[in-house]
């Protein structure tokens, strides 16, 4: 996925954290780092690539904000996995459970 990549940056993650408290402009938004306004501008095109943030424009500066349909897609992801290990967790918590009231408990030849 696309927002993983997006998310792997520091830079980006905590742009994404100042955003989910407001739109900022991009000025704002790189003031808060040590980085050039270049480096900034990049890390948001990333984040507007994998649709996490979304850009208008508002005379002569660039608004962004958080794109809540990138992070339903991401939640949508998330919750995927998580059900599949619940299922997994759920199936060895019966199978501890299960060795257990029988009084054996797993050997290596059982995997």
């Amino acid at each position: 996925m696309e927002i993983f990549s997006a998310l792997a940056d520091g830079t980006r993650r905590r742009i994404v954290e100042l955003l989910a408290r407001g739109e900022r402009t991009a000025g704002e938004l790189a003031g808060e780092f040590s980085s050039t306004r270049p480096a900034v501008a990049h890390h948001l095109k990333v984040l507007r690539e994998a649709g996490l943030v979304r850009r208008r424009v508002d005379a002569q500066r660039r608004v962004y904000s958080l794109d809540p349909k990138g992070l339903e897609d991401l939640d949508q992801w998330v919750s995927t996995q998580r059900q599949f290990w619940n299922r997994q967790l759920d199936r060895l918590d019966e199978r501890i459970r299960a060795d257990l009231a029988a009084g054996t408990t797993p050997n290596r030849s059982d995997r």
